[in-house]
């Protein structure tokens, strides 16, 4: 049983949450850009975490399932219709074999996340079923979905239609504050260019994609040109020869020498995954401790809003 590729849309992926542990073997870990949306995607179909399903970039997705089961749409607002009757957004859906499921393009954001009750069934490689295009790795066979892919998925007849209320739902802007835990080759940019870069506002470049967010604004000077090859992490801010910011995120690669000037809090570094090319981009440095408790405050309440169930 499954779910046939009617439209691929702008370009949409397969993804559960993320290839972890597997650095050395040169693989990043993918895995969906906006992990809150991610989580509430499944949290709603009262799926495992990491149950695997689509990030949708921009949108124009559209699906026949030929089986019946629970849908959920959550993450930036795309229009979400069964058989050309619209449907909320952030709530479980009922469908049946034959249903044309359809998916429009974003009001704001970029990003959404369309999940199946239990999942897609989708081979695992490496421990996960993350697809990242740049490794050939993942998904289906490495790629974006394509027209006429078969996405396997299960007949689930009994399903609680929970939903997010409106009030609880993200919101998705164009300007965004992300907070910077300092590293050690901070020492590296003098304080003159410390705060320049703290206190000018940037803008998403269009060279933006799932391994990392290109930033143009004021030059940034390092005193040094290049570090040795290193580990990066998610979020990791790298000044290159043109000293303009560039994000690191999801697909990026697992070692590299342009000297960092801090990382951005992963919260952050998701929501600004949201963005499109020409919002605003504010950084503000943190402590450590202080980017510790706010993973902790999100993961006691922002991930644990509660949940709505629609009596039919």
């Amino acid at each position: 049983m499954s779910m046939r590729v009617v439209q691929s849309g702008m370009l949409s992926l397969l993804q559960d949450s993320g290839r972890q542990g597997q650095h050395r073997l040169g693989l990043s870990n993918g895995g969906p850009m906006d992990r809150e949306a991610f989580h509430y995607c499944n949290r709603l179909l009262q799926n495992s975490p990491a149950s695997t399903a689509i990030e949708i970039s921009v949108g124009g997705l559209q699906l026949e399932t030929l089986v019946d089961t629970y849908i959920c749409l959550t993450g930036a607002p795309m229009p979400l219709s069964i058989n050309g009757q619209e449907k909320s957004l952030w709530a479980v859906q009922r469908v049946y074999a034959g249903d044309i499921i359809q998916i429009g393009f974003a009001r704001s954001g970029c990003r959404s996340y369309f999940g199946v009750a239990d999942g897609f069934t989708i081979k695992a490689y490496f421990g996960s079923t993350a697809t990242v295009v740049r490794e050939n790795i993942g998904g289906l066979r490495g790629h974006s979905l394509q027209v006429g892919d078969q996405l396997p998925c299960p007949t689930v007849t009994a399903r609680k239609q929970y939903y997010l209320a409106d009030r609880d739902q993200p919101r998705y802007q164009n300007t965004l504050t992300v907070r910077v835990i300092p590293g050690y080759q901070q020492r590296h940019f003098n304080r003159v260019e410390q705060r320049r870069f703290f206190g000018s506002t940037y803008k998403i470049s269009e060279r933006c994609d799932r391994m990392g967010y290109r930033l143009e604004g004021p030059v940034i000077k390092c005193d040094i040109k290049g570090v040795l090859s290193e580990g990066i992490c998610f979020g990791a801010i790298q000044l290159p020869p043109d000293g303009q910011p560039i994000v690191l995120l999801n697909d990026r690669q697992t070692i590299g020498g342009y000297p960092k000037i801090g990382a951005a809090l992963s919260l952050d570094a998701a929501r600004m995954t949201q963005l499109v090319p020409g919002s605003s981009v504010h950084f503000a440095p943190i402590t450590r401790h202080t980017a510790h408790k706010a993973l902790q405050l999100a993961q006691r309440f922002t991930l644990r809003k509660p949940l709505q169930e629609r009596r039919q």
